[in-house]
């Protein structure tokens, strides 16, 4: 229903109140707010119809009003406009690193510090990932090193156990017939007819050949699959409002298993407002997170992977800082992921 503005402006002061306070909100207090020339009378008559409308709550018979989950999401709203029309400069908190993993991670430890709420960070949903390189070295007499590298900087070392010792030619070659039909080539595209030819290229040493191949498969398929990383975790135990002991239990018991997590990123990746989406209570598609707000963004990578990073707190959360953080933490890793090298 659409609010008047003394209606709107006496609710936003209620909310930006709790959330600084975590008190509820009486009409003396409004009262006394800068920019609201109106009695104390006045006030709570709106405060009243506001009540009736499904924005505010009283917890208490002679207690002030706290946001419902409706105006929480009308205080959302307003910023998510208000930040469309802001643009600032900010510092990078991210440290490039060659892994994917050891970034995400970085991610959401930096965004759980800056924040004080807990963090997660999908790996970005591609399901076409290409090997990128691999580099055969022999290490010992029994065993290869493979160094098997996809797209998005994904690395992984393989030990590969030899009957012989290749010798620098033989390495050499094998490297050569690697890269040349399997680079830019994704899991789908190595067929059995491509494996075939290459075997029969590879002669006497067709069987290292395919024990090699069966390693760089692992390696795309893993790629391939959705990772969460999460971080701050224990700063869920900071908001008492966030439910009794076992509701908070399940909260973390969720952030620690993950699975669940797989629905938020599933459902943050195809609904976005410029990239950001505002989950306050029952609107997660989390079950033990009906007590929470979640702000998620998304990050893209040049060849067109999404990932989601999102922060999980409590419905009295900074809103203003959380879209900020998450704004930059993504353009920074849409630097990173889009910056050609």
């Amino acid at each position: 229903m659409d609010l008047n503005d003394r209606k709107k402006l006496i609710l936003k002061a209620i909310i930006s109140n709790y959330l600084e306070t975590g008190e509820p909100v009486g009409s003396r207090t409004v009262s006394k707010l800068p920019g609201l020339e109106l009695s104390s009378a006045t006030i709570r008559n709106e405060m009243a119809d506001l009540e009736e409308l499904g924005y505010l709550l009283q917890p208490h018979t002679s207690a002030g009003r706290i946001p419902s989950d409706m105006g929480y999401r009308f205080y959302v709203d307003q910023v998510m406009q208000l930040r469309e029309e802001e643009h600032e400069e900010h510092e990078h908190l991210i440290q490039k690193v060659d892994k994917m993993e050891v970034l995400l991670k970085q991610v959401a430890n930096v965004l759980a510090s800056n924040t004080n709420y807990a963090t997660m960070v999908s790996s970005p949903q591609n399901n076409n990932t290409k090997l990128k390189f691999v580099q055969i070295t022999q290490v010992d007499e029994n065993n290869l090193l493979a160094i098997i590298v996809a797209d998005n900087n994904v690395v992984n070392n393989k030990m590969i156990e030899v009957d012989k010792v290749l010798g620098n030619d033989e390495l050499l070659k094998m490297n050569m017939l690697l890269n040349t039909f399997l680079q830019g080539l994704t899991l789908k595209d190595i067929n059995l007819d491509l494996i075939q030819t290459m075997r029969d290229q590879a002669g006497i040493h067709s069987e290292i050949l395919q024990r090699i191949l069966e390693e760089i498969a692992k390696v795309i398929h893993d790629a391939d699959q959705l990772e969460i990383y999460t971080g701050g975790t224990s700063n869920i135990l900071k908001y008492p409002e966030l439910g009794d002991i076992e509701a908070v239990t399940d909260l973390l018991d969720t952030l620690v298993e993950k699975k669940s997590l797989v629905k938020l990123v599933d459902q943050s990746s195809q609904h976005t407002h410029n990239g950001i989406q505002v989950y306050i209570g029952e609107e997660s598609p989390v079950k033990n997170m009906k007590d929470c707000s979640v702000v998620t963004a998304t990050y893209e990578l040049e060849e067109g992977g999404k990932g989601t990073v999102g922060i999980i707190g409590p419905k009295r959360m900074n809103y203003k800082k959380v879209v900020k953080a998450l704004e930059n933490l993504t353009g920074e890793l849409d630097e990173i992921f889009r910056k050609k090298t």
